[in-house]
C-alpha cells in the first residue's frame, strides 16, 4: 500500500513538476513576446543619441525567450526520463511483465518530450522575430544617423 502511494505521488511530482514548469515557461515566453512587440512599436529612434542605448533597450529580455526555447526540450527531456524510471519501477515492484502496462508509461513518458518542443519551438520562433525587428530598428537608426551627419 505504502509504494503505490509512493507511485502514486512521483506520477503527480512529474506531471505537476515538469508540466508546469513547461506551461510556466510558455507564459513567460509569450507575455515578453508581447510586451517587447508592443515596445518596437513604439520606440522612436530620434529619442536616441547612441546606437549602443538603443541597442540596450531593444534587447531588453529577449535572451529570456531564447533559454527558454533552448531549454524546454531538456526539461521534457527530463520528465520522459524520470516517467520511464518511473515505469520500469512499478514494473519491477509488481513483479509482472504487463505489455499495456508498459507500453501506457511509456506512452505517459513521452508526453513531456512532446510538451518541452511545443515550448520550445514557438519560443525559438519568438525570438528569431523579436531579433529582426531589433536588426530593422537598428538600421533605421544608423540611415538617420547617416543623413544627419
Amino acid at each position: 500500500m505504502e509504494t503505490t502511494n509512493l507511485i502514486s505521488y512521483a506520477e503527480n511530482a512529474i506531471d505537476y513538476g515538469v508540466m508546469g514548469a513547461l506551461v510556466l515557461m510558455s507564459i513567460v515566453t509569450l507575455w515578453l513576446f508581447i510586451e517587447r512587440m508592443m515596445f518596437y512599436k513604439t520606440v522612436r529612434v530620434e529619442d536616441y543619441k547612441h546606437r549602443d542605448e538603443l541597442e540596450l533597450d531593444l534587447t531588453n529580455n529577449i535572451n529570456i525567450i531564447s533559454a527558454i526555447g533552448a531549454n524546454a526540450p531538456y526539461i521534457g527531456l527530463l520528465g520522459t526520463v524520470l516517467g520511464i524510471m518511473l515505469t520500469f519501477y512499478t514494473l519491477g515492484d509488481v513483479g509482472a511483465v504487463d505489455a499495456k502496462k508498459i507500453m501506457t508509461g511509456l506512452a505517459l513518458a513521452l508526453k513531456a518530450t512532446a510538451m518541452g518542443l511545443i515550448v520550445a519551438i514557438p519560443a525559438i520562433v519568438a525570438y528569431t522575430i523579436a531579433l529582426r525587428k531589433v536588426e530593422k530598428i537598428l538600421t533605421k537608426f544608423d540611415v538617420a544617423a547617416e543623413q544627419q551627419g
